[in-house]
C-alpha cells in the first residue's frame, strides 16, 4: 500500500522527503542523498512496463494509473512515493484510489513564493511560472526524444489551487505547510513521526530526531549539492537548493503578478492562513 508524499513543485517536497528517510530508514536519524532513492516517485516509466510504451500522451498513460499502482502493491508491501500529479479524475480515469493508499502527506507551500522558486528551476521569467501556476492545464514532461529517463513521464499538475483541493479531500491526511517547517521544524518532524508510527514500524528517540532536524537543514543540503551533486536538479549548472526559506516574494515579484495571484487563489489562501 501507498503512502503519497504530494506536492505542487518547489513546496519542500525534497526535504519532507528528507526527514521521512531519516525517520524510517535510518537508526541514527542521520541524513544522506542515498537514503532519498528509499522514497521513490510515482509516475515513474518503470511502474509501466508491459502496459504502455508512450509515456508523453496523458490520455493514454491516465488509463494505466491504477493498473499500475495495483502492479506495485501486489506483495503488501509499504511504499512511501513522491508525486507532484494531482489527485483527478482525468478522461474517467483516478489517479489513485481507496484500495491502493494508505494515507497522504500533502506539502504546500505559499504560491507567491513558489513563483521565484520554479522560475529558477525552469530558468523562466516570473510571468511565465505565474501562468504556469494558474494554468489549469499544466503539466511536467520533458519533450526531448533522446531524454529518457526514467523520471520523464508526463504528470498532470493543474494550477496550484486546484491541485491542493484534489489533495486535500483525501483520507488520512496530514498537511504540512512549508512555512511551519521554517517556524517550527521540530513539530512538524514530530507530526510527521507519529503519522507515520500509524503504518510503519521505527524507533526514535530525542538524540534521532535532533540528528535529523540538523541533517536536513536548508544550508546543510544546499552545502552537499555543491560537494556532492544532486541528481535530481534538473541542470547540473542550476541549484536545486537555491533560496529555500531566504526567498521572499515581497522583494522580488512584481506586485502585479501578486496581485493576480492573490486574486485567482484568495480562498485557498484564506484558508490556508496566507491572506488574512
Amino acid at each position: 500500500m501507498i503512502i503519497w508524499c504530494a506536492s505542487y513543485p518547489k513546496s519542500g517536497n525534497t526535504w519532507i522527503r528528507a526527514i521521512i528517510a531519516s525517520l524510517i530508514y535510518s537508526e541514527d536519524g542521520i541524513f544522506n542523498f542515498n537514503l532519498l532513492k528509499k522514497v521513490g516517485q510515482f509516475p515513474r516509466r518503470d511502474h509501466f512496463k508491459e502496459l504502455t510504451d508512450d509515456f508523453t500522451d496523458l490520455n493514454n498513460l491516465s488509463k494505466y494509473w491504477i493498473t499500475a499502482q495495483e502492479k506495485i502493491n501486489s506483495d503488501g508491501k509499504l511504499r512511501i512515493f513522491k508525486t507532484h500529479n494531482g489527485n483527478y479524475n482525468f478522461s474517467e480515469n483516478d489517479f489513485t484510489n481507496k484500495k491502493n493508499t494508505l494515507g497522504v502527506i500533502y506539502i504546500v507551500r505559499d504560491p507567491r513564493n513558489i513563483i521565484s522558486s520554479l522560475s529558477n528551476h525552469y530558468q523562466h521569467d516570473f510571468k511565465f511560472s505565474t501562468d504556469f501556476l494558474l494554468n489549469e492545464k499544466s503539466f511536467l514532461s520533458n519533450k526531448d526524444p533522446n531524454y529518457k529517463s526514467d523520471e520523464n513521464i508526463i504528470t498532470l499538475l493543474g494550477s496550484w489551487k486546484n491541485h491542493y483541493n484534489s489533495w486535500k479531500i483525501a483520507s488520512n491526511l496530514l498537511l504540512i505547510r512549508y512555512e511551519d517547517l521554517i517556524l517550527d521544524v521540530k513539530s512538524q518532524v514530530n507530526r510527521l513521526s507519529n503519522f507515520l508510527k500509524k503504518f510503519a514500524y521505527f524507533y526514535t528517540n530525542e538524540i534521532k530526531i535532533n540528528n535529523i532536524i540538523e541533517t536536513t537543514s536548508f544550508e546543510l543540503l544546499k552545502k552537499k549539492e555543491e560537494n556532492e551533486g544532486f541528481e535530481e536538479a534538473v541542470n547540473s549548472k542550476i541549484k536545486f537548493f537555491n533560496s529555500g526559506p531566504k526567498s521572499n516574494w515581497k522583494n522580488i515579484v512584481d506586485e502585479k503578478l501578486i496581485h493576480k495571484i492573490e486574486k485567482s487563489f484568495e480562498k485557498e489562501m484564506k484558508e490556508l492562513n496566507y491572506l488574512s
